[in-house]
């Protein structure tokens, strides 16, 4: 009988206060965060992680002192697992591999190794590619699986922005919030809320930004409310570096001046973590107060929403079916030329 292994990638995030700076040094000291060569990079991961520590560990203290995104994607993985295993005639077994927190892509890999799969399915839960998640994970499972001698052929599944049973189960999440945001639809204007990326991540020729418009314009055709007003934004911006606009803060006074009630949809997020649950709940619904919205409604995130696991599902059943190494969804290059840091740009 066939064994799969499913691999799930996602951040991480501090399991405790004492974790918070040591999480924030393994995010920094990433090479696909920061470029500069090691030594340099370990000194500035230190410097930026020592002196943000405080900062990150009083967001998190707003949500019990710790990420509650591995206990969301733990429950995404048994779920999955629950749809797959044994529905086509073999094993399926779903792991978690965290990038720069517990379970590592070491520790993942060591249980993946001891299951030995027939086939390995890498699939990221970050439905739009970045060099910064998905590629960055992409790397460090492939040293990991070296040094546990795996072999078994692997697929994965690079991007899925446009994936229809996804598309569907964002787009169901955001019209009930529409229809609760405003008696007329008209009046509430739809943000579409990505985490930023610093904006010479982009003109190097990342595609994250193009494939975040992409799953929003797809959300919108998805909707088929021909009067709806929406934008995409974007969040979290850190450090003194220019970033890619518009931001979600900006759209928020915007929105507050026109007299607009907001619906914020967390479009690169599939699960609850700090950037909703404390960014987007707390912090810009504040924001938004002070600038006059009237009424300010946050669309959840997937998490273990059944049309969202059923989709991924999907994925994964379609992935044999796939080359091995890096595809994306229908296995040809999702992102038009010019996008260098496409990981199909040479194929």
């Amino acid at each position: 009988m066939a064994r799969t292994a499913v691999v799930l990638f996602n951040l991480g995030g501090p399991d405790g206060p004492g974790a918070v700076r040591p999480f924030l040094f393994n995010l920094f000291n990433d090479p696909a965060i920061i470029g500069a060569p090691a030594p340099i990079r370990w000194l500035i991961a230190r410097l930026i992680s020592t002196r943000r520590a405080p900062v990150a560990r009083a967001i998190y203290a707003n949500i019990g002192g710790k990420s509650p995104l591995l206990d969301y994607t733990l429950e995404q993985a048994h779920a999955l697992e629950a749809v797959l295993d044994g529905k086509g005639g073999g094993v399926v077994r779903v792991f978690v591999a965290m990038r720069y927190w517990h379970p590592f892509a070491d520790e993942a890999a060591r249980e993946v190794a001891a299951f030995e799969p027939d086939r390995i399915v890498l699939l990221p839960l970050y439905p739009q590619f970045s060099t910064t998640t998905s590629g960055s994970s992409f790397s460090d499972w492939s040293r990991a699986a070296r040094a546990e001698g795996i072999h078994a052929p692997s697929t994965g599944v690079c991007c899925w922005f446009r994936e229809p049973g996804y598309v569907s189960a964002q787009a169901r999440l955001v019209r009930h919030a529409i229809e609760k945001a405003a008696t007329d639809p008209a009046r509430a204007r739809l943000l579409f809320s990505a985490h930023g990326l610093p904006k010479k991540i982009v003109e190097r020729g990342d595609p994250y930004q193009w494939q975040i418009e992409q799953t929003a314009a797809a959300i919108v055709e998805a909707l088929a409310m021909p009067e709806l007003d929406w934008r995409v934004c974007y969040q979290s911006r850190v450090g003194p570096l220019e970033w890619i606009g518009p931001s979600t803060e900006g759209e928020i006074a915007a929105a507050g001046a026109e007299g607009r009630s907001l619906v914020v949809m967390p479009i690169a997020f599939v699960s609850e973590h700090s950037e909703t649950l404390v960014e987007l709940d707390i912090e810009y619904r504040k924001l938004a107060g002070e600038a006059g919205v009237p009424l300010y409604v946050r669309v959840p995130a997937l998490c273990s929403d059944a049309g969202f696991i059923e989709a991924l599902a999907g994925i994964v059943r379609t992935a044999p079916a796939r080359k091995t190494g890096l595809a994306s969804l229908d296995g040809a290059r999702g992102c038009p030329a010019g996008f260098a840091g496409c990981p199909l740009a040479v194929s």
